[in-house]
């Protein structure tokens, strides 16, 4: 069975060959070049990735775009700045080959002390604990490496383009009553700066687009 892997990038060509030599077999790279000004598209082509380019700029944009392009049943979301390694893709998606879980998030554990910076972290701890009460699946970290079946992806009808995209695509299945399940991955250091966790400001503006969403898909009213 082939697996397509979508990879939002806003210029990773430093990462992407780690990231797309790790590809297991049977697991096809998506790039979604997201108004890459380096060399991303280039190094997409020529480590085998399947590019897709996608002018509107945000998060969700790029992921959404990779998702509409994927023809395989099962797909897979990672990070493509090297935090995270595909080799461990297939535990990710096992639950869902095996029809136990119907989304799967991987948890990040930090490898070293600079893998996940205090405020990015903090930020995600109080989100997985609203999440928990929200929703009822026993999360605790609001993973960027997930799997699921592509058609009911698409039917979730997922509207955030911003990086309120992986909050809603998990708030949008817990109302669809799909089983939510999450296993560890390992979480290394970037190559580069993230544009998001790698400073305050960029995690504040994840923040508030996740607050945004949530409170846009409320479902019962939050206790925290």
């Amino acid at each position: 069975m082939t697996v397509d892997v979508i990879l939002p990038c806003l210029d990773e060509e430093a990462a992407l060959p780690w990231v797309l030599e790790r590809m297991p077999a049977g697991y096809r790279a998506i790039v979604v070049d997201n108004g890459s000004t380096d060399r991303t598209a280039e190094v997409a082509r020529a480590w085998g990735g399947t590019l897709v380019t996608e002018p509107r700029r945000g998060f969700g944009a790029a992921c959404h775009a990779g998702l509409l392009a994927a023809r395989a049943d099962l797909v897979c979301f990672m990070d493509a700045d090297a935090s995270l390694d595909p080799a461990q893709l297939p535990a990710v998606t096992e639950p869902v080959r095996r029809g136990v879980a119907d989304l799967v998030l991987g948890a990040r554990q930090p490898r070293s002390a600079g893998a996940w910076p205090w405020h990015a972290r903090l930020g995600n701890l109080v989100l997985a604990r609203r999440l928990r009460r929200r929703t009822g699946a026993d999360l605790h970290d609001l993973g960027p490496m997930r799997a699921a079946r592509r058609a009911a992806l698409v039917d979730l009808g997922l509207t955030d383009r911003r990086f309120g995209y992986p909050l809603e695509m998990v708030l949008r299945a817990a109302a669809a009553g799909w089983r939510i399940d999450e296993v560890e991955v390992d979480y290394l250091p970037r190559s580069g700066r993230s544009k998001v966790t790698g400073t305050v400001r960029g995690t504040l503006r994840a923040i508030a687009d996740m607050r945004r969403v949530m409170a846009e898909h409320s479902q019962t009213p939050d206790a925290s």
